[in-house]
């Protein structure tokens, strides 16, 4: 085998191996970012959900504080 042929085959080779090695490695920092994004996402829908539930108390505190106004206005106004 020729200089030049054993360069050009190691030449090839290395690229190969360097594509093959960039191809891997974006591979798994996509995958990484998939997990991040899910997790993520999982994140935000427990936020979700706890702010619903603290919504839904908020409301009913305030249904109970209308209701005990009301109560003290109708008894001040009885007083009278």
């Amino acid at each position: 085998m020729s200089r030049s042929s054993k360069t050009v085959l190691g030449l090839s080779v290395v690229l190969t191996v360097a594509t093959v090695v960039g191809v891997h490695v974006k591979q798994r920092q996509d995958q990484q970012r998939l997990r991040d994004g899910v997790i993520r996402d999982i994140e935000r829908q427990i936020r979700k959900k706890e702010n619903i539930r603290l919504l839904g108390e908020q409301i009913i505190l305030t249904e109970k504080l209308k209701t005990e106004r009301e109560d003290v206005i109708g008894k001040g106004s009885q007083k009278t």
